[in-house]
């Protein structure tokens, strides 16, 4: 429970709110017991246990994703780390005004008796168990597209839906063996309605030899792509990168990461060639998995499906046909 003294820190909680909320979808990472609640009003709420710590975490103000518009910012959900108290308290406008009057009458004869100071009490009480009561259990069996990487998913009364994710996107490349930080499972909130976004993959050979993957991300029927990057890493709202996976392949059985490739600027297109990099082997593998954070607010998407096998000249002159109509510079017919 918080009391009227503490409106100091109360403030100082909110500037914590405020940097969180900047963030995009990721919430947080090695996350265990995650529970996902939705409201009526259009808010969602994450419980988890992270870093030997409980957390509430109350999402929201974001839903599906804007197309790119250079100079524009990505949609991206607001996060509030106290379950509700930066939200209803320390970013309340009607709550702060409250609390600057009763800063006004603070130590006067009688103050803690004064209809003012319970006000702000029951205000802070309020907002300190949002967590508890802002929750009816009002989310709907969910019954929209498959989701990869589910942990749990939900229908809101409004029709949208949302759902958490997590998955390893830091794992390294090359199928080099992860450390602790790079081997954490990221948990993600997305909020849509609608189709999901499109990740649309094909393989062939590069140069008659190596496995090579591309494709596209779309979403509404739009490309999906970003303005602004240094050296294949997104520096905007809009970019995004396809993670590749490879299995049983020269770095172990199951599993491990060859590389992401960046969707290119005006064609939301990719391409990737599996075939040696610097001291590194290629990683041809039986399969291959390509994951990618969706566009906005939407949900992560994936891709899974065999090598393109043995090279052949009629398949590989199909394939060069299809990469040709992509229309894209920088994935060209080999």
């Amino acid at each position: 429970m918080r009391f009227p003294l503490l409106v100091a820190a109360a403030v100082a909680l909110a500037a914590l709110v405020a940097a969180q909320a900047r963030a995009s979808q990721l919430i947080d990472r090695d996350a265990t017991g995650v529970t996902l609640q939705v409201n009526a009003k259009g808010e969602a709420l994450l419980t988890y246990t992270a870093h030997g710590r409980l957390r509430h975490v109350l999402a929201w103000g974001a839903i599906n994703a804007l197309p790119p518009t250079e100079g524009a910012a990505q949609v991206r959900l607001q996060l509030d780390y106290s379950g509700g108290y930066g939200k209803y308290f320390s970013q309340n406008p009607a709550a702060q005004k409250l609390a600057a009057a009763f800063r006004k009458i603070r130590y006067t004869p009688g103050y803690l008796a004064s209809p003012l100071t319970r006000a702000l009490q029951q205000t802070q009480q309020a907002a300190d168990l949002y967590w508890k009561t802002g929750f009816d259990g009002v989310c709907l069996p969910y019954d929209g597209p498959p989701i990869a990487w589910a942990v749990a998913e939900c229908k809101a009364p409004d029709g949208s839906y949302w759902a958490v994710q997590e998955w390893q996107r830091e794992l390294p490349d090359y199928g080099v063996p992860a450390t602790p930080s790079q081997s954490v499972m990221e948990l993600r909130l997305s909020h849509w309605s609608g189709p999901l976004p499109v990740l649309t993959v094909h393989t062939d050979w590069s140069w008659r030899r190596w496995d090579h993957l591309y494709g596209s991300l779309t979403y509404l029927g739009q490309p999906a792509f970003g303005f602004l990057a240094d050296s294949g890493t997104p520096l905007d709202g809009f970019g995004r990168n396809v993670y590749i996976d490879t299995y049983d392949s020269v770095y172990g059985a199951g599993w491990r990461r060859e590389n992401s490739a960046l969707t290119h600027r005006g064609t939301g297109v990719f391409c990737y060639s599996v075939n040696p990099h610097g001291s590194h082997p290629a990683g041809e593998g039986s399969r291959y998995r390509v994951t990618v954070i969706g566009p906005g607010v939407t949900p992560d998407v994936t891709w899974e499906g065999d090598a393109p096998g043995p090279f052949s000249a009629a398949a590989d002159a199909e394939a060069n046909a299809r990469i040709a109509a992509l229309h894209d510079t920088l994935c060209r017919p080999n």
